[in-house]
This record gives structure tokens, C-alpha cells and sequence, in this order.
């Protein structure tokens, strides 16, 4: 061993002096053909260099040579930031998916302020749906919600101009505004043969997204609007006052409840189901999943149920399906709204941003809900009144009109006490004397027409009336009492 080693440095030695002559004539070889390339690529010119690196986009080649041309040949001076914001939300566009949208500096402001804080505007969650604007949900206690905006009611116009091809967040935008200012919306909705016109007065929608009240017999009532950045911890503060009261068995209202936060209903779901349990599944375009569990400490020994409506969606909905699947918490009320996507968003260092859907969700058991919603285990409808549609007290009805709006206010008369006589949409005799003895018992000018304060004061009394005859919190409790006195 120690003999071989003694011979390799010699061997190496004579290996270096043997390849000098050959290593010199490579180094003149590499300067000679990189001052060949160099004189090629001067002589004729970059496209030739570029041509040795192929574009690793080069399906963007159309829309280069389009932005070119537009900027150098239109015939006026293009904004070319518009044409960019342009681009990008014509290629969102084409994914055809109402929950993915471009939002320029300005509507993504929009888009965090109702995440995060208060704002200003009418109170109403929208998407766009194959070209229009359709509400999901107005938010509890809202401008919307009193002017009695519905659940899947269709936007056609804000303020006489048409929003028909708008993105959601463009939409947003015309129907927000000052606090106090009004917004006049066309709407469709179905049952109705003529669009509905409401003007409705802008207000600071506040962040404050529970509501907590006590019932009769230790039955406590939460309701959940949405879900922004403090729900969760909203809700446990609720939970502790009821709990103080002696609360014995809670309904949680997730009605009109359009949505939010993933992360917020993940860990409000939680609450109400036992550690270790399947919360949701989050599936991406590979199949790959994410499987969400409950890290509960110590889920609610009270019994529970939870009312939903059409207008649940998306949160919401993760939350009613969870607790129903991994805690056998009974739904109380209609089917929901149907949304089984789960979006992000992504900001831009100009200020813009853009949502798009990147997964859907699972229910624990693995069903997806996606335009068909949660069934609830008990169906219990609102009454009919409580569809009644909105009158506008800018517009004056009175005797010998004739129009849905007469009809509406003929059947809010009847369920107020005051017998207009044939519900036909006919303002005749019968119909002008039940107006001034409904405005005499609210103690308002006795004019025989419906207008003004009248108006108002007659869809108050009906909103009164739904939430005293709330026929789905009525069956909650009676489900509810049930279980407290076994």
C-alpha cells in the first residue's frame, strides 16, 4: 500500500505536463467562437440572440402583438393601466365562474373594508351568475334587509343604468356610497311579472356579525350574520352572557348568513363538535385533500339546533353541514343557498387584486353541496307574508290604481287587521277605507293613500309580525325543549 502511494503523485505529474498543450488550445478555441457568436449577434441584430432562448410564454404572443398595436394605432391616447386592468379581467371573466373576479385599486379597498371593518352602502352580499347580478343575501338589521331585498333576488339596474355584464365587485361599487345618500335599484324577482323598484337609503353597515337573545324556558338564541375577522370571538363572548342567563339549550340562526372567512367557520364549527372530528374536507384540482378537524377542548353540553334558509351560503354553509355530520346537530328551516367553492385572493403591489376559486369543500362525510345546498332535517317555511315585496314610500298609491304594489299592500293591510276587501291589485272603496283605519290606529294623517309614512309604517308592522310569528324559531324551540326535559 504504502509503495503505490508514493507512485501516484509521479503519475499525476506526468499526466498535467502531457494535456498542457492541449488545455492552452482549448482556451483559444472557447475566445474564438465566443467573438464569433459576439460579431453574429451585432451584425444581425437581438432577434437572432433571442431566437437561442424560446419564450416560455409564447401563447401570450396574440395578446403582446394586440397590446402593441392598440397602443401605437388606436386613434385616441389609450390609458394603457386600463388596458392591463382590461386583460386580466377578461381572462378572469373566461373562467365563467361567478366567484372569481378582478378588483382594480379602488374595489379591492372595497373588498377588505367588508372584510375587516364597517362600511358604508346597503348592506347586501351579491355575486355575478351568468351575466347578472343576483343577491345572495342582505345582511341582518340592513337597508337592504328593511326595504325587503331577498335572497336571490336579481339586480337589473342602479341607479337607471343597467349593471348586466358587470363583475360583482364593479356592481359594489355603484350600489355603495355616503351614509344618507339614497340608491335607486331595478330587481327581478321570481313570482313577480314587473321589476321591483326600491330606493333605498345608505347607512354604515357595522361589523358587529352576532346577535345573542334569551328565549323563554333557558332557550337562547344566537344569530350569526357573517363571517369577518372577529366572529369566532363574538360568538364565545355571546355564548358566556347566555350562559350567565342559564342557558339550557341554544338555537344558532345561520339565516341570511351570506359567508366569509374559511378560517372563522372552520373554528366556529369547532365549537360544537367533539375534538378529533371531521370539520370539512378541502379538495384541490389534483384530488389531493386537506382534511380539517375539530380541536375542540370541550364542545357545548347543551342540546343545539341550527336554523338555515336560501340565503346560507359558503361559510355557513360549512358550519350547518359539519355540525350535522360530525355531531348529529339537527337544521331547522328551508334548503340553503349551494355554495361548495372555496376562493383566495391575491394583491398586487399596485393595490389591485384578484379572488379566484382554487379548491372546493367537502362535507365531513365527503358530499359536495355545490348548487344543490343542505337540505334541513326538519322543513319548516316562513309564512306567506314574509315574502310580501317591497313598496317604495316615494310612490304614492291611491284609489283606482291598479298594479302588483296595490296587491302587496292589500295583503299587508289584511295581515295588519284591516280588511281591504278582494285582493285583486284594485285600489277601490274597500282598499281606501282600510288605509285610514290603519292610518288612525297607527295615529297617522288620515289621507285614504298609501305613501310616505303610511307605507313605512305598514311594512314595519309586517316585519314586527314575521319576527313574532318566526315559525322556524318556533320549531327550534319546541325541538329544543324536548331535549332539556328528557
Amino acid at each position: 500500500m504504502e509503495e503505490e502511494n508514493q507512485k501516484q503523485p509521479k503519475e499525476a505529474g506526468k499526466f498535467i505536463k502531457i494535456k498542457k498543450f492541449t488545455f492552452i488550445m482549448g482556451i483559444f478555441l472557447v475566445i474564438f467562437l465566443t467573438a464569433g457568436i459576439t460579431t453574429i449577434a451585432l451584425t444581425f441584430g437581438d432577434e437572432k440572440v433571442e431566437s437561442l432562448a424560446p419564450d416560455k410564454h409564447a401563447e401570450f404572443e396574440k395578446l403582446y402583438s394586440t397590446y402593441d398595436t392598440i397602443k401605437d394605432n388606436y386613434y385616441e391616447e389609450i390609458d394603457e393601466e386600463k388596458l392591463v386592468d382590461g386583460a386580466i379581467n377578461g381572462m378572469i371573466k373566461s373562467l365563467d365562474d361567478p366567484y372569481s373576479a378582478y378588483m382594480d385599486k379602488k374595489e379591492a379597498s372595497s373588498f377588505h373594508e367588508s372584510i375587516s371593518s364597517s362600511f358604508e352602502g346597503i348592506g347586501a352580499e351579491i355575486q355575478e351568475q351568468d351575466g347578472q347580478i343576483m343577491v345572495v343575501s342582505p345582511i341582518k338589521g340592513s337597508p337592504a334587509e328593511k326595504a325587503g331585498v331577498k335572497p336571490n333576488d336579481i339586480i337589473l339596474s342602479v341607479d337607471g343604468k343597467s349593471v348586466e355584464g358587470l363583475s360583482s365587485s364593479e356592481a359594489v361599487l355603484k350600489i355603495r356610497g355616503e351614509k344618507g345618500t339614497k340608491v335607486h335599484l331595478s330587481i327581478s324577482r321570481a313570482g313577480e311579472s314587473e321589476p321591483i323598484k326600491l330606493t333605498i337609503k345608505r347607512d354604515t353597515i357595522p361589523i358587529e356579525t352576532v346577535y345573542a337573545e334569551m328565549l323563554d324556558d333557558g332557550v337562547a338564541k344566537i344569530q350569526v350574520t357573517s363571517f369577518s375577522e372577529h366572529t369566532v370571538q363574538e360568538l364565545k363572548t355571546a355564548l358566556e352572557e347566555m350562559s350567565k342567563k342559564d342557558m339550557k339549550g341554544l338555537v344558532l340562526d345561520l339565516r341570511g348568513n351570506p359567508g366569509g372567512l374559511l378560517d372563522q367557520a372552520i373554528e366556529m364549527a369547532s365549537l360544537f363538535i367533539p375534538n378529533g372530528e371531521v370539520v370539512l374536507q378541502v379538495e384541490e384540482r389534483s384530488g389531493k385533500k386537506d382534511v380539517y378537524k375539530s380541536e375542540n377542548d370541550g364542545e357545548l353540553k347543551i342540546p343545539v339546533v341550527v336554523l338555515i334558509d336560501d340565503g346560507s351560503a359558503s361559510a355557513s354553509e360549512i358550519v350547518a353541514a359539519a355540525v350535522s355530520e360530525s355531531a348529529d346537530i339537527p337544521l331547522i328551516g328551508v334548503k340553503s343557498f349551494g355554495k361548495g367553492t372555496v376562493q383566495t385572493a391575491q394583491d398586487f403591489e399596485d393595490g389591485s387584486n384578484f379572488k379566484y376559486t382554487a379548491a372546493k369543500w367537502l362535507t365531513p362525510e365527503g358530499n359536495w353541496i355545490h348548487k344543490k345546498g343542505i337540505k334541513p332535517d326538519i322543513t319548516v317555511k316562513l309564512p306567506d307574508y314574509a315574502s310580501l315585496p317591497y313598496i317604495s314610500p316615494d310612490k304614492e298609491l291611491k284609489a283606482s290604481d291598479s298594479s302588483s304594489e296595490v296587491k302587496a299592500a292589500e295583503e299587508m293591510l289584511k295581515e295588519a287587521g284591516h280588511d281591504p276587501g278582494k285582493i285583486d291589485g284594485f285600489f277601490d272603496e274597500a282598499t281606501t277605507n282600510a288605509v285610514t283605519a290603519f292610518q288612525r290606529e297607527q295615529k297617522i294623517k288620515e289621507t285614504g293613500t298609501i305613501k310616505d309614512d303610511t307605507t313605512v309604517k305598514l311594512m314595519q308592522v309586517i316585519r314586527e309580525k314575521i319576527l313574532k310569528n318566526d315559525t322556524q324559531v318556533k320549531k327550534a324551540v319546541e325541538v329544543l325543549k324536548k331535549e332539556i326535559n328528557k
